[in-house]
Parts: C-alpha cells; sequence; structure tokens
C-alpha cells in the first residue's frame, strides 16, 4: 500500500515530447475513447504498475510489425468488466509499440507504459492502432482482470486517474481556447447510484455538508482543491470561463481531480439553485475508497465519461 502513497507525490517525469502532445496530430474518431496520451502524471509509478499486471494479468508477446489491437475495435459486451480476451490494456515490458489513426503516426509507447485502458473501462471503440515497432513483450489486463486488481489495491485506481487528469487537463486547456458557445459543451454529468453513494459517504471518517445559494461560486479555475463534491440537492454547473461543460444533478460528483493529485482546479463550479453538498477532503477520500473500492470504479468511470465528452468538444 506504501507504493501508492497519494501524499507524497514523486517528482514529474519528463515527457515524451516538449509538451507532451502534438498539436498537429489528427483527433480520435467520434465517439471512441479519450485521445492518447503516455503515462506522464507524476503519480505514475511504472513498477508498481509492472506488479500490479504481473500479479493480475499475463504475459504476451508480439513479434515486430504485429498489430496489437486495430482502430474502432470495440470492447466486449456484456458489460464493462466481460471476461472475453477483445478489450484488453497493457503495460509495456520491452520494445515499442507505434499507435496511428487512420494509418498516420499518432505516438510511440515505451516500455514501462500503459496503452489501451480507456477502451476496456469504457466499453468504446479503440481511437488508434497499435503496432509493435519490434519484438514486444507486454503484461495485458481485461476488464475483469482489472476489477479483480483494483479491488485488491484500490489505490492503483487513483494511479490511473492521475494519468487520465493530464489529458483532461490538456482537453481543457483547448476548449477554453477554441470558439465554442457559451452552453455548446453542455451535457448531463452521470448521476451515481444511490446506494453506491450512501456506502461510500458511511465509510468517510470525516465531511461537511456545505450550502449554497443560487449564482454563488462552489470552487473556482486555478484554486487549489480542498474539496471533492457530491451534490446532495440542488444544482451546479461546471464551466471554463463562460464554457458550461456539466449540469451536475443530485447524485452527481466534481471536483476530484484537484483533490487526488493536488494540482490547481481547471474548472469552475456554479451553484444554478439552492444547493446542498457533501465536502470531502483528500485523507478522507483515500480511506472511503480503500473501504470501498467500487467507488473507485465509479470515479473512474466518471473520468472516462468526461474525457470522451471535452474530446467530442474539439472535434
Amino acid at each position: 500500500m506504501s507504493d501508492f502513497d497519494f501524499t507524497k507525490p514523486q517528482p514529474p517525469p519528463k515527457p515524451s515530447s516538449p509538451d507532451g502532445f502534438d498539436f498537429t496530430k489528427p483527433p480520435p474518431p467520434e465517439g471512441s475513447s479519450a485521445p492518447f496520451k503516455p503515462a506522464n502524471s507524476q503519480f505514475y509509478n511504472a513498477a508498481v504498475a509492472k506488479k500490479l499486471f504481473l500479479a493480475s494479468g499475463k504475459e504476451e508477446q508480439f513479434a515486430a510489425g504485429q498489430k496489437i489491437f486495430e482502430e474502432a475495435d470495440k470492447a466486449s459486451k456484456g458489460g464493462v468488466f466481460s471476461l472475453s480476451s477483445a478489450s484488453r490494456m497493457y503495460f509495456i515490458v520491452q520494445g515499442e509499440v507505434a499507435l496511428t489513426i487512420g494509418g498516420k503516426p499518432l505516438d510511440t509507447v515505451k516500455a514501462g507504459e500503459i496503452v489501451g485502458e480507456m477502451a476496456v473501462i469504457s466499453e468504446r471503440p479503440r481511437s488508434a492502432t497499435a503496432t509493435a515497432k519490434a519484438a514486444c513483450t507486454v503484461l495485458s489486463l481485461n476488464g475483469a482482470e482489472l476489477q479483480g486488481a483494483i479491488a485488491k489495491t484500490p489505490e492503483f485506481a487513483l494511479m490511473l486517474m492521475s494519468v487520465m487528469f493530464d489529458r483532461l487537463r490538456f482537453i481543457a486547456a483547448r476548449v477554453a481556447a477554441r470558439k465554442i458557445a457559451a452552453t455548446a459543451a453542455a451535457r448531463e454529468a452521470p448521476v451515481f447510484d444511490s446506494a453506491l453513494l450512501a456506502q461510500f459517504e458511511t465509510a468517510l471518517p470525516r465531511a461537511a455538508i456545505v450550502r449554497y445559494q443560487a449564482g454563488a461560486s462552489v470552487m473556482k479555475e486555478g484554486q487549489a482543491g480542498i474539496y471533492m463534491y457530491i451534490l446532495k440537492s440542488g444544482r451546479v454547473f461546471i464551466h471554463i470561463k463562460d464554457k458550461v461543460l456539466e449540469g451536475v444533478s443530485p447524485g452527481g460528483i466534481f471536483g476530484e481531480m484537484a483533490l487526488v493529485d493536488q494540482s490547481p482546479r481547471i474548472a469552475s463550479a456554479t451553484a444554478d439553485v439552492y444547493s446542498e453538498l457533501l465536502a470531502v477532503d483528500r485523507a478522507s477520500l483515500m480511506e472511503a475508497v480503500k473501504a470501498q473500492p467500487a467507488f473507485a470504479m465509479v470515479m473512474l468511470r466518471a473520468v472516462v465519461d468526461r474525457l470522451r465528452h471535452m474530446n467530442a468538444q474539439l472535434g
């Protein structure tokens, strides 16, 4: 468990390119999983990821030029965590993997990095094709194996989230720079199972109910993240400047990004009507996730859903 101590961030790794992304690269197909970016979070630990993949997954070999997965491949049917091997995520032990979209180069995944996780979690089509550049050794997990691994070590879900948060920050910056109508990007955020939220709330060592009048600011872009929020009643809008991204209804969660990886807020939240929220601090979140691993999966799916939505704004 100490390997996943999110209270002790590690030095940020060097990005694979000057800014971590190439703006000239084509966007993923509409409806696909979110755009690819190699693991570049300050919380990502390749040794820890490898250990988990070894314990819960299987080793595979791919010859030079062999496809690992193909663009637009759909994840298995029958639930996010089907036992089908049609959808797997990969940890690269040795070798390099080339990613392409429509036959055009996208990026290269190197040893120690993870690829393919978005399609496994979301059950969306693959957004790129992965091909072994040279003979590769990988460790792979399907959805059921990922679920089992997170049940044993729920902190791994938080590590995956921190990687996805890097992608969200990149996309948020591009959304903010685009000329998008103030409400064009708006959607209804997911509302989560009330029974699971109740169990999560019970597992919290401490939390506070906070109340906001209509028009009041709940959090502001650029601020440090002290709390994440679960909306108990009312309605809250999430926005970047004047661009409304989400409308949050009772049962929705928001603000978890800055809480998990201690980064500035990438968006603001404003109460649309009088609202009551459960405010959860970082230490309480970590303890509750360990007690209720299923909530870690809820948060992962929420991040994947948000990535897909925000990426669609760039299409």
